[in-house]
């Protein structure tokens, strides 16, 4: 099993000081890989740059020029959480352009599948605004580019951030060639992705949201993959899975409320890609997004880079929450999700 990662110093160049995205994050996933000797298992991918045109597919000029401008102008905030520095344009083609070469890989077999360890962050990031951490939607990017490069006709984005990619949806919102599928803690920033978002006009459908209540753990999540993603991924058969993978719903994490444990993700990833090898030839790109406490992500990285590797042990040395939260039934919430997709 070949598995190749982005990875480029270029990233840490993107400083936002003492903000909770920061260059430490990539610091520490590098060093754990390094460390646990996972790295020289892994095929190293070096990234390019996303041109005017790529960025293009999802973004307006005027929005491109502004965020150029904008490191010109030395950075700054662009919102209460959206942060530049005068390197982060830069940074940001080049995140864009890291999973693009990603995509590449896998797409011209060089690869079975690729995990783009990049910063900033995307999928907030609408056609005309930054938002959420995010400057370019990456995922966006690189799913507009293989849908045109490669005459794809199915692409399947799954968001286990623990915040709704509303930039993603946004961008296909109304392309019947995606399908969007989200789990993310409701009501929670951004505040979009509630069921009855589920696109428009030939789209109608292909935009999936599961609205999930703070306190869902491994075996929540677990459920909504098994019952939800599995026979809406199997139906709507892509020819490429593109994963927007925030490691944020994990429980040590503290931006968010829910209890998913590093071995919950190895099993979300073991299901992505079982449909992977079974729908699309194996065919699969990650992402990096959210995750801020840098033990959970770093391990939560790792874990995942193991599923792709096929390798059965997993570490966990976190194991499960020691927090104490009500587990919440969502049994009524998959119901009206499956009965709104027409799902069995």
């Amino acid at each position: 099993m070949k598995v190749g990662y982005v990875y480029d110093p270029i990233y840490l160049k993107h400083d936002t000081g003492q903000h909770v995205e920061n260059a430490n994050r990539l610091e520490a996933i590098i060093s754990h890989l390094e460390q646990t000797k996972l790295k020289q298992q892994l095929t190293h991918i070096k990234p390019r740059a996303a041109s005017i045109e790529e960025l293009s597919l999802v973004h307006d000029k005027q929005y491109i020029s502004h965020i150029q401008d904008a490191a010109q102008r030395g950075g700054g905030w662009l919102d209460a959480d959206t942060v530049m520095s005068p390197d982060s344009y830069e940074a940001a083609i080049y995140a864009a352009g890291g999973i693009v070469r990603a995509t590449e890989a896998v797409m011209d077999g060089e690869l079975d599948s690729a995990f783009a360890l990049v910063r900033p962050p995307g999928h907030h990031a609408t056609p005309q605004r930054a938002m959420g951490f995010c400057l370019f939607n990456n995922v966006a990017i690189a799913t507009k580019y293989a849908l045109a490069k490669y005459k794809l006709e199915r692409i399947l984005i799954i968001d286990f951030d623990v915040h709704h990619g509303n930039g993603t949806q946004a961008t296909f919102y109304d392309n019947p060639q995606v399908l969007y599928i989200s789990t993310h803690e409701y009501p929670f920033y951004p505040g979009t992705g509630d069921i009855d978002e589920t696109g428009v006009g030939e789209a109608k459908g292909t935009t999936v949201n599961i609205p999930l209540p703070a306190g869902c753990g491994d075996a929540e999540y677990l459920s909504v993959f098994e019952q939800i993603i599995v026979p809406a991924a199997k139906r709507f058969s892509p020819q490429l899975i593109l994963v927007s993978a925030g490691y944020d719903p994990h429980w040590a994490e503290g931006l968010a409320l829910m209890q998913v444990s590093v071995t919950g993700f190895a099993q979300m990833v073991r299901i992505i890609k079982g449909l992977a090898d079974e729908l699309c030839g194996g065919r699969l790109v990650f992402t990096l997004e959210g995750g801020y406490n840098l033990t959970a992500l770093a391990t939560g990285i790792k874990a995942t880079f193991d599923v792709l590797l096929g390798n059965t042990d997993i570490e966990d040395p976190l194991g499960q929450s020691s927090r104490r939260f009500a587990t919440p039934s969502i049994a009524s919430l998959i119901k009206a999700i499956k009965e709104t997709h027409n799902l069995p």
